[in-house]
């Protein structure tokens, strides 16, 4: 047990326990910063880094630099993190427990027990992101779009139920239960942690820790809750007063196995609330207010933290929606400190008693209760905001930071339709808005679309400077668009009828995202104003594809236990799921003649959703204007059936008496609201739904699964195959040498990203892992994407720099994948792929050379697994985007940035060199200037300084090793 600043304390945990912890207030006593006026999500990290503190993976000097944290001028320091718990969703989280397949693989081919590679901290994966909203408005959406799903994913889950045995610490949510943020929110976060087991120091000496007993192994160690998640919403928790965030797969995979999380000591933006939300005022609108004010505040990679009495009013729902939407307004976390709201929510949602009590006595003793008000905390940038002033709102067309007042949206629309597509536009001069086309709607099946590319930026309004992870939000999605496989049930699927459609006309109205959903104000909002429309006979039109898709089975309770439900089925609101559906592109098929309308008249379609994020192509590749709101507005919008629309004067349609019905006859009031929550939610809802999660989902059960400890690899699989990562392990460490006689592998200029690396989206025919997948049979229509298929390195090696869209500069004036090999001298052209497995076979080492912002966007590890398995040594760049460079060093791949104003355009390479890379060896230090050897065709040698971009000490250690997986299978071998 390590106390190097002997903080160890006892406090009272309630219920007559005692029980231990580190203490803050102690370590300021002790003259080490003035620790009670930090963030209080500092705080929690100073915790971590002080409990881990072993001189290794924490040393005395990351305590003592983030005690003294200046809010001002923050350190330039990686802060080593060490999590509680990693969450993950399938989509991400399938390639992590491939890694934890192999390493068991790994051990057993040593003739050692594959036991000993377990998770060293709780990992709960939620299988949320594939189901699809291929059935709607119908009492059997929900079962037949179950079907589906599992037929999609068979094999991955299959997959999944052998991790699920096999793994201690590793459990598995399986689909139909909800989306994982919610979960988390809702059952799976605890607000503080204990170890038993753990040996205080024998005797403690006066001062130190108060007298009693200190020995003995049944002492509980307690520690915050926190967390990293491999999806950017994870920030949902910090509505509860949980730390945690979003990271790539690879940093996740570190933090399983018990590593830190580095990230840069952050600023720190206070905003203060004061006021209270008016009457008619939702959450939603509150959040889409704050992403509007923090994103023109520039808060990329800082922390935000809301306290003030504002802050304290809000109830932790709220908080959450708030939380959730930090990667819109572009905060690594949005951050709310612990209170009695907090462990008001713990119980309400049947936490245990004795857990709620730790976590407020904890938090107490560690003087971290309650909300702080004005003055009394530092932080980098102070910002007020008066929730009195919170309008009722949307978002869109484009982009979740582009609020519009409700009553301007009618106006804002028509604005945009003319204006020009370089202005943010669609270009339409001279539209009559009353102008419709009658669609048939017959029944008729959804023709077996291709599934969209994530290579076209053009087609998905990305332009350059957008935020970073935008080509993720836009392309994350898990299946593709439905085909063949249900036209056996096509009558289903659509509306009958005749219908007229136009510019504006709403096509999609989704309540969906656990943004919203996992907040039951809104959700029984919207089935309130549900019930005020059927009453009055008001209907949807059937051009609409309208559903719900909560984020957790509590929100089906209370609106069943409430009534609300049936008012919500009657306007076509039927349950499809329990999934992030529309809001992560899931939305499913339109109406074929609807599809075909869009195109004939290209028109410029809508839809309103209560999602998070609404770029062009996400919600679905055919509808350009996409609208975020809550989830009575979706309903709203649904009824008036257009957005070109003044909700506050215009009526939304005509009653069953054929007088106009406005939005304020329907909306519910406050006190509507809040006394049909109380009477609906109880404590025990959550328990009961909350257990025995396997008998809860009968199609689970019904999958075949293998048992066993060891994954047993099925060659047959194109889904899930055992990575070479392993293959050639040996217990010594590897000795750093210099790389000799590389060739380039490619020529990159500024801002590749991780997509244009390690595409997640279609994969063509042409490209080499669709001939691949045609060798084993596939054809293209099952080929799904590049994202479905992460498990399996075969697929994503040859995937690797095979984006339509990305630029070797070695073979100029084209596109896509391609490169020329040099070897023998000629410089043929063929693809990425081709060329380094020739390269492979004669033990040539190969380099990337890049420009600026290397490996920005989202954290893919795939593009650092990926460029290791081509054979890359060393990727030499003007800068690195800060997550890849660690994905890279990760992965086993040296990391150079070339001097200040030097590139491999001013140095005239174009790729017929020859790079030798000197200065490595086992004495390298962190950020050293090694030396790039370039000797060019005519035997002409030169040498540029390039700076060794491995930042830590504990990096080298990787690199040595090969990489973060081998380092950690030696040592947990070598316990």
């Amino acid at each position: 047990m390590h106390d190097e600043f002997e903080t160890l304390r006892k406090f009272d945990a309630g219920n007559g326990r005692e029980g231990f912890l580190h203490s803050l207030p102690a370590l300021e006593e002790r003259g080490i910063g003035k620790i009670s006026r930090l963030p209080v999500s500092i705080r929690i990290v100073l915790e971590s880094v002080l409990r881990n503190c072993d001189g290794k993976k924490a040393r005395r000097k990351d305590v003592e630099a983030l005690a003294n944290w200046k809010a001002k001028s923050p350190a330039n320091e990686e802060i080593p993190f060490v999590v509680a718990r990693i969450v993950l969703q399938d989509f991400t989280g399938v390639p992590l427990v491939v890694d934890l397949a192999a390493m068991r693989s790994a051990v057993q081919r040593l003739g050692r027990d594959p036991n000993i590679i377990e998770p060293l901290v709780p990992v709960d994966l939620v299988v949320d992101h594939s189901v699809q909203v291929d059935f709607f408005g119908s009492p059997r959406a929900l079962e037949l779009n179950l079907d589906m799903e599992f037929k999609r994913n068979r094999e991955r889950y299959q997959f999944l139920k052998w991790g699920q045995q096999a793994f201690k610490t590793f459990q598995l949510i399986p689909p139909g239960i909800g989306i994982v943020h919610q979960v988390n929110l809702e059952y799976l976060a605890k607000g503080v942690l204990s170890n038993a087991g753990f040996q205080p120091a024998s005797q403690p000496t006066a001062g130190k820790m108060p007298a009693g007993p200190a020995t003995g192994t049944d002492a509980l160690l307690y520690y915050p809750d926190t967390l990293v998640g491999t999806d950017s919403h994870t920030t949902m928790i910090n509505g509860l007063g949980v730390v945690g965030w979003g990271v790539g797969g690879i940093e996740a995979e570190a933090g399983m196995l018990g590593q830190p999380v580095y990230f840069l000591t952050p600023e720190v933006v206070g905003v203060h609330m004061s006021g209270q939300l008016r009457e008619g005022v939702t959450a939603t609108d509150l959040v889409l207010h704050i992403t509007q004010l923090l994103r023109a505040q520039k808060v990329v990679g800082k922390f935000v933290e809301f306290y003030g009495e504002g802050a304290a009013s809000l109830p932790v729902p709220d908080r959450a929606t708030i939380g959730n939407m930090s990667p819109e307004y572009g905060a690594t976390m949005g951050y709310f400190p612990i209170d009695q709201e907090s462990v008001n929510y713990l119980r309400a949602t049947g936490r245990s008693e004795e857990q709620c009590v730790a976590f407020e006595n904890y938090f107490r003793a560690q003087k971290m209760f309650g909300m702080p008000l004005r003055g009394e905390i530092d932080y980098s940038v102070h910002l007020d905001l008066d929730l009195g002033e919170v309008q009722p709102s949307v978002a869109g067309p484009k982009r979740p930071q582009d609020r519009i007042n409700l009553p301007e949206l009618g106006k804002t629309f028509r604005e945009l339709l003319g204006k020009p597509v370089r202005d943010g536009g669609y270009g339409k001069q001279d539209v009559d808005l009353r102008e419709k086309h009658i669609v048939e709607l017959n029944g008729s099946a959804p023709r077996n679309g291709a599934m969209f590319s994530t290579d076209n930026k053009e087609e998905q309004g990305i332009n350059a400077g957008d935020e970073l992870n935008k080509i993720e939000m836009v392309a994350n999605r898990p299946t593709p668009d439905p085909g063949r496989e249900i036209e056996a049930e096509s009558r289903e699927i659509f509306a009958q009828g005749r219908t007229h459609i136009g510019h504006g006309s709403v096509l999609i109205a989704a309540i969906t995202s656990c943004t919203n959903t996992s907040n039951p104000s809104v959700m029984i909002a919207a089935g309130l104003l549900a019930k005020n429309a059927v009453e009055r006979g008001l209907h949807v039109d059937p051009s609409v594809k309208t559903s719900l898709a909560p984020g957790s089975r509590v929100v089906s309770d209370y609106l069943e236990k409430t009534g609300l439900q049936k008012y919500l089925n009657q306007l076509g609101f039927n349950l499809v799921g329990y999934g992030c559906t529309t809001c992560i592109g899931n939305s499913g098929p339109l109406h074929p003649n609807i599809e075909k309308a869009i195109h004939e008249y290209d028109l410029v379609a809508a839809s309103v959703l209560s999602g998070n994020r609404n770029f062009e192509a996400r919600v679905h590749q055919h509808i350009k204007a996409n609208f975020l709101m809550s989830p009575p507005l979706v309903v709203a919008f649904a009824l008036a059936g257009r957005v070109h629309i003044d909700l506050s004067h215009d009526p939304l349609g005509r009653d069953k008496h054929g007088n106009e019905t406005f939005l304020r006859d329907l909306w519910p009031t406050l006190s509507e609201i809040r006394d049909t929550m109380q009477s609906a939610l109880a404590p025990e809802t959550f328990r009961k739904l909350y257990r025995d999660f396997a008998n809860q989902n009968p199609k689970w059960n019904e999958i075949p699964s293998s048992t066993g400890d060891v994954y047993q690899w099925d060659e047959k699989s194109d889904y899930i195959h055992e990575p070479p990562f392993f293959q050639n392990f040996s217990m010594k460490p590897g000795h750093i040498e210099e790389i000799c006689g590389a060739r380039a592998l490619g020529i990159f200029g500024d801002s590749i990203t991780t997509d244009h690396i390690s595409p997640a989206g279609a994969i063509k025919e042409t490209s080499p892992a669709g001939k691949y997948l045609m060798s084993r049979g596939i054809q293209p229509r099952d080929f799904n994407s590049y994202g479905s298929r992460r498990g399996n390195d075969l697929v994503m090696t040859r995937g690797t720099f095979a984006n339509v869209r990305i630029k070797n500069l070695m073979v100029p004036g084209t596109e896509g994948g391609v490169t020329k090999y040099f070897a023998n001298g000629e410089g043929g052209q063929m693809s990425i792929f081709d060329a380094a497995m020739k390269y492979a076979k004669t033990k040539t080492p190969l380099v990337i050379l890049a420009g600026h912002e290397y490996g920005s966007g989202s954290s893919r590890d795939w593009a650092a697994k990926g460029t290791r398995l081509l054979g890359v040594k060393a990727v030499v760049a003007a800068s690195f985007e800060r997550i890849h460079r660690s994905n890279l060093v990760g992965m086993g791949v040296l990391p150079l940035q070339f001097p200040e104003g030097t590139t491999a355009q001013s140095l005239g390479l174009d790729g017929s060199e020859v790079f030798s890379i000197t200065g490595l060896s086992d004495a390298i230090k962190p950020g050293e200037t090694i030396t790039l050897e370039i000797e060019d065709k005519n035997r002409q040698k030169r040498s540029v300084p390039v700076k060794l971009r491995i930042d830590t000490p504990i990096e080298i250690d990787y690199y040595r090793h090969g990489g973060i997986l081998p380092f950690v299978l030696g040592q947990l071998l070598s316990k």
